[in-house]
């Protein structure tokens, strides 16, 4: 169905860089054509660990995917393993990169000899103009730790037709962290979840508790009793309890809300922290599957 050709030069510095560029030749119609290809493997991490599941506190080569839109928006979504195959897709024009990500470099989150917590991100820079697309991600439900189950890629707006070429130039960092930090805006280290409601009250059954944690330099400039404003949206459902503290002794703080949504249809949930009119954090997203959330308590 396709043909090319392909050029990569490697260099090794802090990790390992490539530069790619390709031409392609399409022979059939293609239904999804994924360009710059990533794949990695997440079982469970903090938010969605079950005794069930493995003795481990966390087993993932990576755990979320990061964008960096062309309008300049930076993203984490958290990843997932559902209960079926999902793919998510964030449109963009231009993107200036997206990567499949490991944060969490804690061995005491791991505990395992095949270290985990040294597992390579891998981030793509996009070389001139891709023009308008999306970069999709795929989410495959695993039961173990040997199965790639994730992949993320960009597919190019428009029919992918026999007889179209197509050409792409990016470069590839095989490194700890994203290349293009931003010190100014604060990173989302770790989304936890638990049931809804306040300790010692009744807690309601039908709502959820998430708890997502924010670190950063830019954090430390906030003066003694300010905190910052969450900015969290829902595609369904309803928010309540938006709460934000920082936690004693760390220089980590906690952005917590509810979620009650009824049914068993994905949640697209989104949050960013802000000051005055200029954000704090990336903007934080995540798909709540409700229906493999109660098959986890029960």
């Amino acid at each position: 169905s396709i043909t090319g050709a392909y050029k990569f030069l490697l260099y090794r510095g802090e990790g390992v860089t490539m530069d790619v560029e390709k031409h392609l030749f399409l022979r059939r119609n293609i239904k999804r054509l994924g360009i710059a290809p990533l794949t990695s493997m997440f079982w469970y991490s903090e938010q969605n660990k079950s005794f069930r599941f493995d003795w481990r506190p966390e087993v993932h080569d990576s755990d979320g995917l990061e964008l960096w839109t062309g309008s300049g928006e930076r993203i984490w979504r958290q990843l997932n393993n559902p209960e079926t195959i999902r793919a998510s897709a964030f449109g963009d024009n231009n993107p200036r990169g997206f990567g499949l990500m490991q944060r969490d470099r804690d061995v005491k989150n791991y505990l395992d000899g095949v270290r985990y917590h040294r597992r390579p991100s891998l981030w793509v820079e996009p070389q001139g103009d891709w023009h308008d697309g999306a970069v999709q991600l795929i989410e495959i439900p695993t039961d173990d730790e040997i199965h790639d189950n994730i992949a993320a890629f960009w597919v190019p707006n428009g029919e992918a037709k026999a007889g179209n070429s197509y050409q792409f130039k990016y470069r590839l960092y095989w490194q700890a962290h994203n290349p293009f930090p931003v010190k100014e805006l604060a990173r989302a280290t770790a989304t936890r979840m638990g049931r809804g409601g306040e300790p010692g009250t009744n807690r309601p059954k039908d709502e959820i508790k998430f708890s997502v944690e924010f670190e950063g330099d830019v954090l430390g400039t906030l003066a003694y009793g300010e905190f910052p404003e969450i900015v969290v949206s829902t595609s369904r459902g309803e928010i309540t309890r938006t709460k934000i503290e920082p936690i004693m002794d760390t220089r980590i703080w906690r952005a917590a809300f509810d979620l009650k949504a009824a049914g068993t249809d994905p949640v697209d949930l989104r949050m960013y922290l802000k000051r005055g009119d200029s954000p704090l954090s990336e903007t934080w997203m995540f798909q709540h599957l409700p229906a493999l959330g109660n098959q986890q308590q029960g």
